[in-house]
């Protein structure tokens, strides 16, 4: 179970979090105000929430809160929460043809839901050491060892079993905008998939009556049938709608029931998952980064927990909505497809479509529209266009090393990426903000992610001493900051790995509350606490065989939303940004860091 931290460990973490961003004075008042809440309302708070956790063991203490964050949100979901993950490319390149690789990509989706389901997905395991716990000898132990003590048994060998509580999400589920607070709904009788082309809405079975899927030729002739419609895109495309406010949202979708669409609806909601394909091929990495986390409003369903997309050359990539469930969660789906469709695929660009009748099995879905919705529709679409208009995204590939070479000089890949991102803010903006990188709370029940706050006294120390006064410091001195850096990162890495960090903590706390109707205790009435939350560096790191790139919005209007990965010998980043930064110079920035860190650490001074 996901532990609750002591309230006095989250209070010392919280405010060793808050330090690099206050001068003198303003950490004395946080102080003060964190330790008064420490002693007294925050006591009270904590062991009612410990007692409420004691009453339900099915669960953590974080997943009502969680779920009502999301779900009490009423901005757009596209942008502010969904996320996207972009498959490689197929390695054979004939088998990037659109109607193959979406064929394919579906078939091992489908084979993925079906193994699931039946029980048959190998659990979810984090071997620490692999050598002894990631071997058929240790599977063909542990299956017959009871599932109430097995967990234990994997412990001995140093593997953590992750929960896998958010899989059934992944399919035939969505989002459904109601006022206050919207609600998921998950229907696992339903077979059928939905497709969106052109903002045209079609469904198929792909599975029968017995739960079987259909054969994948028969799979590809419906694809093909829906790639060759030449129906006129609609003059006004009801994807729109799933970009907008949610209260919005929830009162045209209110009129949408009444005007006669319900049975339409139900079709896109049940669906297994929505399979959108998009009529151009992929120009370049921002531009797949544009199409991967927004597109064009009118051929993504922004609802359903994920949206498989497939470009005219067959680039590939899911956009999933977060309320449900988090990246673990979708990047072993997305390993499990990529593997299966590129090793196992189930046609070849050789194969023939069946001849099955597409006509009568495809079935278009035509939705009744009145004046109030028209208006609603251009209402969404002039909002989607211009909040599109102001985001940028951009780009790095850091070439000069990467996870060996940083390894070897013993310092963590990860801490050097996020002191990289320290030290950029620092040259572009002169200050040290609120920074958030997620982490996985998966080796609990019900967990879902920590925060780890990246900027640190530790990070502040190194990179004004690399930006402010780099001469000033011999290399060695410079070395060993970095070297504290990662120590201290490590720490708060491991802690929030072990669901002792503070940030879900005192969310919860401040949810009970408000859930009593209390006046919000004067901690959480600090603008110390809110700058804090006001994450203007937002963090997400991902490597995976499967992966491409990941992205994801700012936060903020004034924020960074930056996607990363370290891999062997080059470091990634792409960032998000509206127009109150510049995402092109933090990358210039961060660049420049990441030199002089390497730099450093092979023995060079910097600039050298």
């Amino acid at each position: 179970r996901l532990p609750v931290p002591k309230l006095e460990n989250t209070i010392t973490r919280y405010l060793n979090a808050q330090k690099p961003l206050l001068n003198d004075d303003q950490f004395r008042k946080t102080e003060e105000l964190a330790r008064a809440f420490e002693k007294g309302i925050g006591r009270e708070l904590h062991e009612q929430l410990v007692a409420q956790d004691n009453q339900n063991k099915h669960t953590s203490y974080i997943t009502g809160p969680w779920f009502d964050m999301y779900l009490k949100a009423r901005e757009p979901v596209v942008l502010n929460f969904n996320a996207f993950m972009s498959f490689n490319p197929d390695p054979k390149p004939e088998y990037n043809d659109q109607l193959t690789r979406a064929t394919n990509l579906t078939v091992s989706a489908i084979r993925f839901m079906k193994t699931f389901r039946a029980g048959y997905l190998e659990p979810e395991v984090f071997h620490l050491n692999p050598e002894k716990s990631d071997t058929e000898m240790f599977k063909k132990i542990i299956r017959f060892v009871p599932s109430s003590f097995s967990w234990f048994g994997a412990y001995m060998v140093n593997a953590y079993p992750l929960d896998m509580s958010q899989y059934f999400r992944l399919f035939n589920s969505t989002r459904i905008p109601k006022l206050n607070k919207d609600e998921l709904h998950t229907d696992e009788k339903a077979k059928h998939l939905l497709v969106l082309r052109n903002g045209n809405f079609y469904v198929f079975d792909v599975v029968d009556r017995d739960g079987n899927m259909l054969k994948p030729s028969e799979i590809q002739a419906h694809l093909k049938y829906i790639l060759s419609d030449n129906s006129p895109a609609p003059a006004f495309p009801l994807g729109y709608l799933t970009s907008e406010n949610r209260d919005t949202w929830a009162l045209l979708r209110k009129n949408l029931l009444e005007n006669g669409n319900e049975e339409a609806l139900q079709k896109v909601d049940s669906a297994v998952f929505c399979l959108s394909l998009d009529d151009f091929p992929i120009k370049d990495l921002v531009h797949l980064s544009h199409t991967m986390l927004h597109g064009d409003a009118a051929n993504r369903w922004y609802d359903k927990s994920f949206n498989l997309i497939i470009t005219k050359d067959g680039t590939a990539g899911i956009n999933f909505e977060h309320s449900w469930g988090d990246g673990v969660a979708v990047l072993r789906f997305q390993n499990e497809v990529f593997k299966d469709s590129t090793k196992t695929p189930a046609i070849s660009p050789q194969s023939q479509p069946a001849s099955v009748d597409s006509s009568r099995a495809v079935q278009k879905l035509d939705f009744k529209l009145n004046d109030a919705l028209k208006a609603g529709i251009t209402k969404a679409k002039q909002k989607f266009d211009a909040t599109v208009e102001s985001l940028s995204l951009d780009m790095i590939q850091f070439q000069e090393g990467g996870k060996e070479l940083l390894k070897q000089k013993k310092v963590s890949p990860d801490a050097v990426a996020q002191l990289a991102f320290q030290m950029a803010f620092l040259r572009q903006y002169g200050q040290t903000v609120a920074t958030y990188e997620s982490c996985s709370t998966a080796a609990f029940k019900h967990g879902r992610t920590e925060t780890i706050r990246p900027a640190s006294v530790h990070t502040k120390r190194c990179s004004e001493a690399f930006v402010k006064e780099p001469s000033k410091h011999s290399t060695e001195e410079l070395q060993n900051l970095i070297v504290e850096c990662s120590k201290y990162h490590g720490r708060l890495t491991k802690e929030a790995a072990m669901g002792q960090g503070f940030d879900r903590h005192l969310f919860s706390l401040r949810s009970l509350a408000l859930s009593r109707g209390q006046a919000l205790p004067d901690f959480y009435q600090d603008q110390a606490y809110a700058r804090l939350n006001h994450n203007i560096i937002s963090t997400s790191t991902l490597v995976s065989p499967a992966v491409q790139l990941g992205g994801f919005g700012p936060v903020v209007s004034d924020g960074f939303g930056l996607g990363y990965q370290v891999q062997d010998d080059w470091i990634g980043c792409n960032v998000s940004s509206y127009p109150a930064r510049n995402g092109k110079e933090f990358l210039e920035c961060i660049y420049k860091s990441l030199e002089d860190i390497f730099n450093v650490l092979k023995g060079k001074k910097i600039g050298s």
